[in-house]
């Protein structure tokens, strides 16, 4: 064997520059794994999806019935503060029909049937009909107020929260509605639009009870 020849097997093996017929496989994060940054980003924007949704669900509410609660029980009491400052409370209203309206200012439908309620209020407030309207969005009461005036409601506008639309079925879709009879029992009950005429066949079936014995107070009017 001359000098210039190098033996099988061991040819390069001091080269440093020889390629490397053996490359190490890449990394698992260099295969398209995602870094930590990238799930905490896409978890932020599903979470504000979902959050949209739920807003958007109350939107677009269709017509039909409400799921969360059952008709014919006796309605959830509470109390809110109305847009004079006053606190009020559900129950006092006993021996009163009670049409109680949750709503919001950017609730399209909602505009449509509150003038229906404001003729309501005049047709059968003498019969003991009361309009409630429970503002459910994030708009100041100076708003409110406001909207209120323009709308032309001749019925208490209480400052709603969300524990009082849990106690409701969670209020899915606004706007809803429910009736509740002169004993303080749901007897109907609307979620989204419907016509003029189903919401006072709801009416006169909520003023079609017998009070239980009890005196209603009266709510005034938002001036």
């Amino acid at each position: 064997m001359s000098t210039s020849e190098v033996p099988a097997g061991n040819g390069g093996s001091n080269d440093s520059n020889a390629p490397d017929l053996n490359p190490q496989p890449p990394r698992p994060e260099q295969r398209g794994g995602r870094s930590p940054l990238a799930l905490v980003v896409a978890a932020v924007v599903i979470a504000g999806m979902l959050y949209f949704g739920f807003h958007m669900a109350r939107r677009t509410g269709g017509p039909g019935r409400t799921p969360g609660i059952a008709k014919i029980t006796t309605a959830p009491d509470f109390t809110l503060d109305s847009l004079d400052g006053k606190s009020m409370r559900l129950s006092d209203l006993r021996g009163k029909a009670v049409l109680l309206n949750f709503w919001a200012t950017w609730c399209g439908p909602c505009k449509i049937e509150m003038p229906w309620f404001v003729e309501l209020q005049n047709q059968y407030g003498s019969q003991g009909l009361q309009v409630v309207g429970v503002a459910m969005d994030d708009s100041s009461k100076d708003d409110i107020a406001k909207f209120a005036k323009d709308m032309g409601v001749n019925y208490p506008v209480l400052l709603g929260k969300e524990a009082v639309g849990d106690l409701y079925g969670g209020v899915p879709a606004l706007p809803e509605t429910f009736f509740i009879s002169r004993d303080g029992k749901i007897v109907d009950k609307i979620i989204g639009l419907k016509g003029r005429s189903d919401i006072e066949d709801a009416v006169k079936k909520a003023l079609n009870t017998q009070p239980a014995g009890t005196s209603a107070a009266v709510l005034q009017p938002q001036k």
